[in-house]
């Protein structure tokens, strides 16, 4: 599993705010695509989780499996497959963050092996969908109003 893949996007959020909605699993069903549920298992110095188990549901794929994570303050985490699920065999990736003058540079690696064997271009086009679709899930929940902020659908009403 030495092959990862990699993309990455501008959030016009603080570098810390980014963090925030990354480190916040209670709230991944909301916003990341195919999560079920997100249950913090253990935490570390600070209160960042160092393992969660994922509920997944995307599809043909239902899987339940546990990572672990390292926290490098607002500039990375990184996480490693702590307990294997029936599909998920392996999984590796990480979350860069950079201050930008538009926000904060966000570059999501990961790298993924199932029990079911999979060609390594459709593997590579797995993990690049999955990627994509996480950064814009993270990208709107991060530069999302608060709740009852000013122009929010909560605040105006509207829909």
């Amino acid at each position: 599993m030495a092959d990862r893949t990699s993309s990455g996007i501008t959030i016009a959020a603080p570098r810390g705010a980014v963090m925030d909605v990354i480190a916040d699993f209670a709230a991944y069903p909301e916003w990341a695509t195919g999560v079920r549920s997100a249950t913090v298992l253990d935490s570390g110095p600070g209160g960042r989780a160092r393992r969660v188990r994922f509920e997944l549901d995307a599809g043909l794929v239902r899987d339940s499996y546990v990572l672990g994570y390292e926290w490098d303050g607002e500039a990375a985490v990184r996480w490693e497959l702590a307990e294997a699920g029936s599909v998920v065999s392996e999984m590796s990736g990480a979350y860069s963050l950079v201050a930008a003058t538009s926000g904060t540079d966000v570059t999501y690696e990961l790298a993924v092996g199932t029990r079911v064997p999979m060609i390594g271009m459709l593997r590579r086009r797995a993990e690049k969908t999955i990627i994509d679709t996480a950064l814009k899930g993270l990208k709107s929940r991060a530069e999302a109003p608060p709740p009852g902020a000013a122009g929010s659908n909560a605040a105006s009403g509207g829909e």
